[in-house]
């Protein structure tokens, strides 16, 4: 008896374990973007909101209208994401200017929750294309949609 009640609780965490994958991570997403970057001018205010479209394959593009500082951008991005079984993922992103200029590459860290219907992001890193890196403090929520 004490053998089946020292099992037990291993049994039911293992049944409550959320399994991902880029296909359970796929779908139409919708996402707020809230922080600041870290300017040598001192921290400057970050906010935008937009979608985009994941395939089974973590392919992703969408659209995003950007405030920094006051300033407004209408932004487009693609971008890849790796999906891991414990609801991790890692993003990789470029966003481009409404003429199509890359302005930008963005790593994210992500984890699905809801059962993959939610996701909590937080920047690792934004990189400029002459190569300089952009501190910041940003995250994002997200929502399948």
């Amino acid at each position: 008896m004490a053998l089946a009640l020292s099992v037990a609780p291993t049994l039911v965490r293992a049944q409550d374990v959320q399994r991902c994958s880029n296909a359970t991570s796929a779908g139409r997403w919708g996402f707020t973007t809230n922080g600041v970057l870290l300017l040598p001018t001192g921290a400057v205010p970050v906010t935008a909101v937009g979608h985009f479209v994941q395939d089974l394959h973590g392919n992703m593009e969408g659209s995003q209208i950007r405030s920094l500082g006051g300033g407004v951008a209408h932004e487009t991005f693609t971008g890849t994401v790796t999906t891991s079984p414990d609801c991790t993922a890692k993003y990789t992103i470029n966003v481009y200017d409404d003429s199509g200029n890359l302005v930008r590459t963005s790593v994210l860290d992500a984890v699905f929750t809801s059962s993959g219907k939610k996701a909590r992001v937080i920047f690792e890193s934004i990189v400029l294309p002459n190569g300089s890196s952009l501190p910041s403090v940003l995250s994002i929520d997200g929502e399948k949609l």
